[in-house]
């Protein structure tokens, strides 16, 4: 357990000039630190988010969480222009952010939900100097993969015809997610598996037996490709958002395992 620890909020204009909000919580002692990022849709509260975060906090780490622009959090932007890209933007602004921070160190820890999945990995393929270790929880893979196994295909043939989906909240009850056609063109530009070479780091990979967005098969394509070291995990009787208290519980003692091994 850490000996102490201190948290406060913070806000930057990330590079399109949208108010981020994140959230610090400081070790004390430091000896790491991790960036946990949520999904599409997802806050920086969310109960599998907090999981994550609690076992870095309980393992010394420092950890930075957040709020993408055009999601259901703290920062500016609307829902209906979320995409990967401004998703991925917003971590590495996050991460420019940080840097400037009295707190920050390198190598770092990047750990993702969803999305967040995506662009964690995504960036330590890309910066594969600056991260420690990587834990992608049901990440996407491709938007390829993704459109052809996150929604039933007259589900796709609808939002394309429309120009629109829509769908209720399953983490923010009572919220509206609308995305344009335009948001699948942003997705499809992008794939972890062309520069998965590039994930020497230890890996984590966890995924719900029962998650049909970002499926098992999804998951054990790209932990196969992964050359370094490197942990499978499948959570039992979990969807793609691990929900209830048993799911992210269970998140978090295999993150403190890791991490402890990490060390």
């Amino acid at each position: 357990m850490l000996e102490s620890s201190m948290a406060y909020k913070d806000f930057f204009q990330n590079r399109h000039g949208q108010k981020i909000c994140v959230l610090v919580e400081k070790s004390l002692p430091q000896k790491g630190l991790a960036f946990v990022m949520h999904g599409l849709g997802g806050f920086k509260e969310q109960p599998l988010i907090q999981a994550v975060a609690e076992a870095f906090l309980e393992t010394g780490f420092t950890v930075v969480r957040f709020d993408s622009a055009n999601t259901f959090g703290e920062s500016e932007g609307n829902y209906e222009k979320a995409t990967v890209t401004n998703y991925y933007e917003d971590l590495e602004d996050v991460i420019e952010w940080a840097r400037k921070q009295g707190w920050y160190l390198e190598p770092f820890v990047l750990a993702g939900h969803s999305f967040g999945g995506f662009c964690t990995a995504f960036f330590a393929e890309n910066h594969p100097e600056k991260v420690k270790a990587l834990a992608p929880i049901s990440a996407m893979v491709s938007g390829k993969l993704s459109m052809e196994t996150g929604y039933e295909k007259e589900i796709v043939s609808e939002w394309e015809r429309t120009g629109w989906r829509e769908e209720k909240s399953i983490s923010k009850p009572g919220a509206i997610k609308r995305l344009p056609w335009s948001h699948v063109a942003d997705r499809l530009r992008y794939d972890l598996l062309p520069k998965i070479a590039n994930l020497k780091m230890p890996v984590l990979i966890v995924v719900g037996e029962k998650d049909k967005t970002t499926p098992l098969e999804h998951q054990k394509v790209l932990f196969e490709k992964i050359a370094g070291k490197k942990e499978f995990h499948v959570i039992k009787g979990a969807h793609h958002t691990f929900l209830s208290e048993k799911d992210c519980a269970e998140l978090k003692n295999l993150f403190e395992i890791w991490i402890q091994n990490l060390n």
